[in-house]
């Protein structure tokens, strides 16, 4: 069974850089993906399996491939949304709609499933349980895709679940791996600080919302350095502070908005009551009002370690030429809502590595030029087919 997937998978490598240019070309914002949704519906078309679309309300596919023997039942799951950013780079494929860009390899996570899936399909006699494959919609935009994905109920029956995502991290044919909580949770957060404006000259009658929301921006700094425990991730940004008025004016009200990240979840609702006791003590302190929206979205992404373990012995055990390299990886600061479907099931989420040919300093995921190496296709493809195989002892 592995030797004839990784010998199809070997032969379809060009139409996986194919399908990847096409998506490329042809990215839609998250939540708006109609397009590549009905792009993707039809490659499976009059294919040997159930297809359900608009899962979840949304433009998610789940497509159930029934082996020939009963078994375990697993998901692969790969994204197909793009970001709102303006494409720089010099491929001949570039973008055609004009401000929204394939700048996180979602493209590349759909081009290597779509085929590996198809392969499958193909050999579904042979497998010993049932593969759902999980194309997901809005990966970027909380509350992202996953959790209508999930909320639908089709994948109520997954023992496991996988994912990869591509990274400029090494060179293609480099595959990552971590267990325990690999991805930080995150949180939104917006501030008003609603004082008394007045005249520069008098700042007696007035009540200064510009001080009362800078001193809330020094306080926050002290819930990662006082308030977590020193051995756990945090972060706190505020990225923005609408403060802007006339130069002897008091500003009556601004609004500040923060980013939110912490490894465990539990550090995560840390954060969140620390933030909101500052910003009630703000009112004491100040004689001002606080209006506070806190955003939780995605949770910390939690891989199985025993079921990671499995993965990286699978890949380790490989001996293919185009996986040249399997190593553990550090914890890595971005978020994933691919930890929705780790929080309900046992959960691996490895990493494809992709730095383009001959560059020293790649351009990372969600920049304008970004870009991969399109040789990771295949490496991806082929990792999760032997993650497959190894789950099901088809070797």
């Amino acid at each position: 069974m592995k030797e004839k997937l990784i010998k199809m998978l070997e032969e379809r490598k060009e139409e996986m850089i194919q399908i990847r240019r096409y998506l490329h070309e042809n990215p839609e914002l998250s939540f708006q993906e109609e397009n590549t949704s009905k792009y993707i519906e039809e490659f499976y078309k009059g294919k040997d399996v159930e297809v359900h679309t608009n899962v979840g309300g949304g433009h998610g596919l789940i497509v159930t491939i029934t082996g020939g023997k009963p078994g375990k039942t697993i998901g692969l799951r790969a994204d197909f949304d793009a970001l709102p950013i303006v494409e720089e780079t010099d491929v001949p494929f570039k973008s055609k709609n004009p401000g929204v860009m394939h700048a996180c390899g979602h493209d590349g996570h759909t081009a290597y499933l779509m085929v590996l899936a198809d392969c499958l399909i193909q050999l579904k006699d042979e497998i010993p349980g049932k593969i759902k494959i999980i194309h997901q919609p809005a990966e970027e935009v909380p509350p992202g895709g996953a959790i209508g994905m999930i909320q639908s109920g089709l994948l109520d029956d997954l023992d496991n679940i996988f994912g990869i995502h591509l990274l400029p991290l090494g060179p293609a044919g480099v595959v990552g791996y971590n267990s325990g909580y690999v991805f930080p949770g995150r949180a939104y957060f917006k501030l008003k600080v609603q004082g008394v404006g007045g005249h520069g000259s008098s700042p007696h009658l007035a009540n200064d919302a510009i001080v009362a929301g800078a001193h809330f921006v020094t306080a926050v700094q002290t819930v990662v350095s006082r308030r977590l425990n020193p051995f756990d991730m945090g972060v706190i940004t505020i990225g923005s502070f609408d403060g802007k008025g006339t130069f002897n004016v008091i500003k009556d009200s601004v609004e500040l908005e923060g980013d939110v990240r912490a490894m465990t979840d539990e550090s995560r609702e840390l954060i969140e009551q620390e933030i909101r006791r500052i910003a009630k003590g703000i009112e004491q302190e100040f004689n001002v009002t606080c209006e506070l929206t806190y955003t939780p979205d995605y949770p910390a992404l939690y891989n199985n370690p025993e079921l990671t373990e499995q993965v990286a012995g699978f890949l380790q055990k490989a001996k293919d030429q185009d996986i040249t390299e399997v190593k553990e990886f550090p914890k890595m600061s971005p978020s994933e809502d691919f930890a929705h479907y780790a929080k309900k099931f046992p959960a691996c989420y490895f990493y494809i590595c992709c730095t383009p040919k001959g560059v020293e300093k790649p351009y990372f995921n969600h920049h304008p030029k970004f870009d991969i190496d399109e040789d990771a296709l295949l490496v991806a493809a082929k990792a999760v087919g032997q993650v497959v195989c190894g789950y099901y002892n088809m070797d």
